[in-house]
Parts: C-alpha cells; structure tokens; sequence
C-alpha cells in the first residue's frame, strides 16, 4: 500500500524508458535550434535587401518570398518549428524553451564558417555563459509537468498581457532609430513566438487525441495567425538594422514568454525553494548575458555586413 502513495511523477521520473525520452527530445530541441539559427542569418541576409519603406507592411512579405535566400531561410525556420513542436508534444515548455536559445550557438558557427575567423574570448565566453546559464536552470528548477491545465481567467490575462506588450512594443518602435527599431521589434516578434510555442503545445495535445480535435480546436489556427505576425514583424527587425541589433531581444524574449506561458496556463512547476531560486536567477541572468555577448560577436557582424548590397 505505501508504494501507492508515492507520486506518479516520481515513478515516471525514475523508469530508464523516460531518460531515453528526455535525452531524444533534448537532440530533437537541439535540431529544431540548429536550423532556427541557420533560419534567422538566410533570412536576415535577404530582409536588408528590402526597400525600407515596407518595413511593418504586407509588402515586404510579398517582395521576401520572391527570394530564393529568404525562401531558404523560411524552410529552414519551419523544419526548426516542426522539430519544436515535436519536442514540445513530448516535454515541458520550461526545458524546451531554454534549450532553444542555443540557436545563437549554431547562428555564430555559421559566420565563423564563412568569415573563416578564429573565436575570440568574446564568443567562448558568451558560448560558455549561455550554456552554463542552461545548465543551471534545468538542473536546478527541475522543470516538470504539474498535471493540471489552467483555462480559466488567468490564462487569458497572461494571453492578454503578451498582446499588449507586442502592441506597445511596436508603437515605441515606429519613432525610435534604426538599432533600437530592431531590437524593439524583435522582442515583439520573440514574445509572439513564445506565445506561439505554447498554443503549439497545446495543439499536440490535442492532436493525441485525433486530427478531428486538432482541427476543431482554436488553438490550431492561432498557432497559423500568432506566427504570421510575428514572421512580420521578425523580417521588419531584420530590415531595420543588422542581425546583432534584433537577435539579442528575439533570443531572450521568446523563451521569457514561452515559460510564462507554461507556468500560468499548463501548470508546469519547477522547485521554489530558496536555494533553487537562487540558482535559477543565476541560470536566467548567465543565459541573458550570454545572449546579449553572442549576438553582438563582431564575427556575426562582420558576416552580415559583408551580405549586405553595396550602396549606390
């Protein structure tokens, strides 16, 4: 009788069949960020190439997708968001989201591929800090399912708070220059996305059990319309200024959002004790920080820079 009493998730936690699962999704994660990365430069590259006055506009989608580069780049974002929603249908937000800021990692491999330079204390520090930073939320907030689902008001004001901030952000972000245009406007398009990784999520969900639900559920199409604004507005934070300026508020301000999203409304918990809490901070900070230093590496500057057309 007393083994009834001890808590399915401690049984579950400890059967090897469920570390299998937890190392395959941590390689699925891996994937979706490796071509999440390779997305953003491809599309970034292609973005500086529009005329500025369809910043914000339908019109620049129009133009990108006559670009084999941005083309490219949206296929590589969509094989990274199908690996996400593949590791988000089989873990937590609160693990899935930090993982997914190694995209960085792979975006800085890129330009040092192509800038054929050598790795500065710069980028092994900002690599080591983000990784790090990873290391010690997982391991210290012990992220996990709570079991229950929250529908009810504070759902929705989490989903209303998200959209207000978007709106604020994008009306600061019309009258301020070039480089903080494009921050500003990445941290929209970054909490989006955040918000779209949990309706994601909850679309898997529904998917176990049957297409039919999938279908009929409004989860799915805000999943569709979530992510058409905030394509928008990423592709109108790369126009603005060079990747550097954009990623840093991008990077930070989906996995910000996305664990929110999976705290307020999944009701997934991680450890609140003192000690734990400490760590976390520490873990947030460190990946903040080191997000902030790989987007601002002069290799990835230096990358695009060299993509972008000569002016006349």
């Amino acid at each position: 009788m007393q083994r009834r009493t001890i808590p399915a998730v401690t049984l579950a936690r400890s059967r090897p069949d469920d570390r299998i699962t937890s190392h395959v999704s941590i390689v699925i994660i891996l994937g979706a960020a490796f071509l999440l990365g390779l997305g953003f430069v491809l599309q970034q590259r292609a973005a500086q190439e529009a005329p500025p006055d369809e910043l914000l506009s339908y019109r620049l989608l129009v133009d990108l997708v006559q670009k084999p580069r941005w083309l490219a780049g949206l296929a590589s974002m969509i094989g990274g968001q199908i690996l996400g929603a593949i590791a988000l249908g089989r873990s937590d937000v609160t693990l899935v989201e930090p993982l997914l800021t190694t995209n960085l990692l792979f975006a800085l491999a890129l330009g040092r591929v192509v800038s054929a330079q050598q790795l500065g204390r710069r980028e092994w520090g900002g690599a080591m800090l983000l990784v790090l930073g990873i290391g010690a939320f997982v391991a210290a907030g012990d992220p996990r399912s709570g079991g229950t689902m929250v529908n009810g008001p504070q759902a929705w004001a989490l989903v209303g708070g998200i959209g207000a901030l978007v709106c604020l952000l994008v009306t600061v972000a019309r009258s301020r220059p070039d480089a903080e245009k494009a921050a500003l406007l990445a941290a929209a398009a970054g909490s989006l996305f955040g918000l779209q990784d949990g309706f994601t999520r909850r679309a898997m969900q529904l998917l176990d059990d049957g297409i039919g639900h999938l279908l009929g559920s409004w989860q799915t199409y805000a999943v569709v319309a979530v992510a058409a604004v905030g394509i928008l507005l990423a592709q109108s934070a790369f126009e603005a200024a060079p990747l550097r300026a954009s990623l840093p508020a991008m990077t930070v301000a989906e996995p910000l959002c996305g664990m929110a999203f999976g705290v307020a409304v999944f009701g997934e918990v991680v450890r609140v004790a003192p000690v734990w809490l400490g760590v976390e901070s520490a873990g947030l900070l460190a990946m903040v920080v080191g997000v902030v230093v790989l987007a601002r590496s002069p290799h990835l500057h230096r990358h695009l820079l060299a993509a972008r057309p000569p002016l006349c």
